[in-house]
């Protein structure tokens, strides 16, 4: 059996401090195809965990039984550091406390790091190609001297997954219909993902402007494809954050039904001989740019007046902000309206808003100008 535990001792920023990030992997060392799992890269977020949760044991299984065919790592809780952060009785796991910064913001740029590295071995060969870039990218982080617990974490993560053909990065909203953030490239490449999870929509960007995880190798490869155009250079990883419903949805029997999706997923690639269900079709791919990120105009409480699932018109009033100070205060309603035709992906649980906080996303299928080449996030 292949199947193992390993833990790491990250250390602190504070002398004497240290945590320790435990993770898995399962399957042959050898086997041609590498699978890379992270849940909770934001803590708060633990549906990933979850799902993880119910996946290891069929792992197990399948790892004793010499079923698997592929190498698979997985990160059931990959921010240890995030886990810790409760202020006042709240889980603050969003957010680096020490820096404010985002932790799925601010991945690196590869390609830039990597490109005198690779200039004159590239083959006619895609293959050779795509080993001659992984390699560039492991030397370089094996070079890199990490200063505070954040980044010896980021550099974990990125050592862990570089290599992989498929990084599956596990999410949650707040409160929301589950969905797929992945890179157009990609697409309809991962369709069967979005199948097997039974989203509502796949979302896609080549850049959202935030450094996303999930955007790290697809940008790396993309990068060296437009700067080495004589070369093959195939789309080394198949990457995507998977936004698995709301916080509030932490559920075992969602949390089951999430591994079984995962797990037939791989089984219809071949990657654990088992025979898959047939999938029901889910809805193709979307443009990020045509999401509308619905934002509240003025600090109030919100009164909704759609639903999850719901489908809306340009001009349908989304939800009534109430007015909490002025002359209506308490009494008076502003209504605020979709920006464009489409499905409602996403309420917020906190019912208190302040202007220009996100309410809703409204998923549409024309690119919307004040969207187009901005920041897609919300963030």
């Amino acid at each position: 059996m292949t199947f193992q535990q390993h833990s790491t001792v990250l250390a602190g920023d504070a002398p004497g401090q240290s945590t320790t990030l435990y993770w898995y992997t399962a399957g042959p060392e050898d086997a041609p195809t590498k699978v890379y799992l992270q849940a909770a890269l934001h803590a708060d977020e633990q549906p990933g965990t979850m799902a993880l949760h119910h996946l290891l044991p069929m792992l197990r299984d399948a790892d004793a039984a010499r079923t698997l065919k592929a190498r698979f790592t997985i990160f059931p809780s990959v921010n240890p550091l995030g886990l810790a952060t409760r202020v006042l009785r709240r889980h603050i796991g969003r957010y680096d406390l020490e820096t404010g910064v985002n932790f799925n913001r601010r991945w690196p740029d590869l390609y830039p790091q990597i490109a005198q590295a690779i200039a004159g071995k590239l083959v006619d060969d895609p293959q050779a190609n795509l080993a001659t870039i992984r390699k560039a990218v492991g030397v370089w982080l094996d070079q890199q001297q990490p200063a505070t617990a954040a980044q010896r974490l980021r550099l974990l993560i990125l050592k862990a997954a570089h290599d992989a053909d498929i990084v599956l990065d596990l999410h949650c909203d707040d409160e929301s219909l589950k969905h797929i953030f992945t890179s157009p490239d990609l697409m309809p490449g991962l369709q069967d993902l979005a199948d097997r999870m039974q989203v509502a929509a796949t979302l896609t960007a080549e850049d959202s402007g935030g450094g996303s995880f999930d955007e790290v190798l697809p940008g790396l490869y993309r990068k060296a494809q437009q700067a080495n155009p004589g070369f093959p250079i195939p789309m080394g990883a198949e990457t995507a954050t998977l936004e698995y419903r709301g916080q509030a949805d932490t559920h075992d029997a969602m949390g089951r039904e999430d591994a079984q999706g995962l797990h037939d997923f791989f089984a219809g690639r071949g990657l654990i001989a088992a025979p898959p269900p047939v999938a029901t079709p889910a809805p193709g791919p979307t443009s990020l740019e045509a999401t509308e990120m619905l934002r509240a105009d003025r600090a109030g409480l919100l009164a909704y007046r759609v639903n999850l699932g719901d489908q809306v018109k340009k001009g349908d009033v989304i939800a009534d902000i109430i007015a909490m100070d002025g002359p209506e205060a308490f009494i008076g309603r502003t209504p605020l309206r979709a920006g464009t035709d489409g499905l409602i992906l996403s309420r917020v649980t906190a019912k208190y808003v302040v202007a220009g906080a996100s309410v809703a996303k409204i998923v549409g299928c024309d690119i919307l100008p004040a969207r187009a080449g901005g920041y897609l996030l919300e963030d």
